[in-house]
């Protein structure tokens, strides 16, 4: 088959040009681009009614919650958080109850492993200011640096290979190219003329202009970017779906080609060592437990200064006036309601929970909250298996690409600080095997079904076959008879022979940013926060929704008119080598023409 592009996509209309032009323009204005923090000279201020006072209600105490009260407290907001379940969110780890015996603590779970790539620049920020004992900067002293990673493959050996690319003295569309075809030659029975066809869209994708990333690459799929009809199945099964999969939980075939092609240009430039903000590298993990290397410390700063939290309750309905948020009904466990009466509301729950709150009265306040209805989650959840011996597998993140349920893992015993057995569990355990499942639809090669309706024994039995037949190629490095136990995340439940998981993911689906939020609403004392929320890595991480908490909190000090300065929001960063490459293009997206290099 042809490599061109569908013809519904070859050419650009007039509409979708002055669409994307529109767009662009306006990112570029907020200073999506640049490379310092905002804000900038003369500060944007939150259109609307200035509502006054600093009584802030938080409901969701995850990552955008508790970002949003750090930086409130601190300038002097009087802030309680509301949460039903778990500090931290997606992002916490939980202990196996009942595991640690001896003095022991429990063997440590995670919803999945937790990682930081250099190019996230929020994260690394609020943990420098969250005391650590021992650590001079803070919880982000608790961030290692990981080299490598491992990739596995069906019936063969496994590879190690380095996860940077090197140090460059600079980065060209050519040199791009060559660095994907180096970076990936490894993947076996993968066409050289294939592997460079690869090299030359991630080039199209770097030169091209802001208009056209959000005028044309948003309504295409990563699938649709990579011209995978056609192709071999070495580049489909690698190139195209396993590199979604195991990043972001997305399936190529509908997530947006630009929503992916940001997210892999920030992890190709933090691998360049061009990137003074991308110091951190490619990869980042954290040297122990995420609760206590994190969470913990974060949430006793926060409470040391002055946070209230509220555990147990939920917000249920949204009060309107007609003109304010007036109070917003939270319910415990039980269904027992109360009523939180305060100046400024946050709703910072998953996209799933917000939903359901935003009833015919707010969504004629403001029509374009009815996007998030159709915004779209998957799956990507986490089971550790605990290990009587360590592996010999090298340190660093492991990939099992092509595996039927994207699976991703890491050795955390070797990288956590102190001895394991002595900590945790009941002192056989040496080994922590953190696995991620990022598909659940897929059929598995043990009991010939897809994740979602398995049993939890029959997930475990299943990851552990596929991590077997992608790892243990002329290594033997996962046995049987090591496996002491292993735990699923808690937020899998069953019921009426049906799956439920409470904790999904948002996946950014093909125009999927037209549904999104933003922080601030027609209603003036009513903000988001979460990764559903827009922003500049624009992907369901830690990141976006650590940003959007900071966007919340300097929309609030707007609507309050106080003087405390904003939050710094940090972008991502582009490189000026690239910038009349980007110019080019936008000239020809805006004159209806294909990029120069889409032939």
């Amino acid at each position: 088959m042809s490599d061109q592009l569908p013809k519904k996509s070859a050419s650009i209309d007039r509409r979708t040009a002055l669409r994307g032009a529109l767009a662009g323009a306006a990112l570029v204005a907020a200073g999506s681009a640049a490379a310092t923090a905002s804000p900038v000279p003369g500060r944007y201020r939150t259109p609307g009614l200035r509502t006054g006072g600093k009584d802030v209600a938080i409901f969701g105490g995850g990552m955008a919650g508790l970002s949003a009260a750090h930086e409130l407290i601190e300038r002097g907001f009087r802030v309680t958080v509301y949460e039903p379940s778990y500090l931290g969110g997606k992002a916490r780890s939980m202990g196996v109850p009942g595991t640690g015996t001896g003095g022991r603590a429990d063997l440590p779970g995670e919803h999945g492993f937790r990682f930081f790539p250099g190019c996230y620049r929020n994260i690394p920020d609020t943990m420098r200011r969250i005391p650590f004992p021992g650590n001079p900067n803070g919880v982000l002293d608790n961030l290692i640096r990981v080299e490598g990673t491992v990739a596995g493959f069906r019936d063969k050996p496994p590879i190690f290979a380095p996860v940077e690319l090197g140090a460059l003295d600079q980065l060209t569309p050519e040199r791009l190219q060559n660095s994907m075809i180096g970076a990936f030659s490894f993947i076996p029975e993968l066409p050289p003329h294939e592997l460079a066809f690869f090299g030359k869209q991630m080039a199209m994708w770097f030169t091209s202009s802001t208009e056209r990333r959000f005028g044309q690459w948003e309504y295409l799929t990563w699938e649709q970017i990579m011209r995978a009809d056609g192709k071999s199945a070495a580049y489909r099964a690698y190139l195209v779906n396993a590199l979604t999969r195991i990043t972001v939980a997305a399936k190529p075939h509908l997530s947006s080609a630009r929503t992916i092609g940001t997210i892999g240009e920030a992890l190709v430039l933090a691998g360049t060592g061009l990137i003074p903000e991308f110091s951190g590298g490619v990869d980042r993990i954290l040297n122990r437990p995420t609760n206590v290397a994190w969470i913990e410390p974060w949430v006793a700063y926060l409470q040391s200064r002055g946070v209230r939290f509220v555990m147990g309750q939920r917000a249920s309905r949204l009060s309107y006036d007609g003109s304010t948020i007036n109070s917003v009904a939270i319910t415990d466990g039980q269904g027992n309601a109360t009523s939180v009466v305060a100046d400024h509301y946050i709703c910072a729950m998953p996209v799933e929970k917000t939903v359901p709150l935003l009833d015919d009265r707010i969504l004629n306040a403001d029509p374009r909250l009815a996007g998030m209805r159709d915004l779209v989650t998957d799956w990507m959840v986490g089971i550790q298996f605990y290990l009587r011996r360590p592996t010999e597998i090298p340190e660093g993140h492991i990939a099992a690409l092509g595996s039927p349920w994207a699976l991703t893992a890491l050795r955390q015993a070797p990288m956590w600080v102190g001895d394991f057995p002595g900590q945790y569990g009941d002192g056989s355990v040496h080994e922590c095997f953190s696995v991620d499942i990022s598909d659940w639809d897929t059929p598995g090669i043990v009991h010939r079904r897809p994740a979602k309706q398995c049993s939890a024994e029959e997930i475990a039995a299943e990851v552990w076959a596929q991590l077997k037949i992608w790892l243990n190629t002329g290594t033997g490095w996962l046995r049987d008879e090591d496996v002491h136990s292993w735990h699923l995340d808690p937020g899998i439940s069953w019921s009426g022979g049906t799956t439920h998981n409470e904790t999904p993911l948002l996946v950014n689906t093909v125009g999927s940013y037209d549904r999104r939020p933003t922080t601030h609403c027609a209603i003036p004392n009513l903000f988001f926060g979460g990764d559903h929320v827009r922003s500049h890595i624009d992907l369901a991480t830690m990141e976006s929704a650590n940003e959007s908490g900071r966007n919340a909190a300097n929309a609030i000090i707007d609507a309050a008119d106080d003087p405390a300065p904003h939050a710094p929001v940090f972008p991502l960063v582009a490189l000026p080598a690239f910038e009349a490459a980007k110019k080019l293009d936008a000239d020809r997206f805006r004159a209806g023409l294909p990029h120069i290099l889409d032939i």
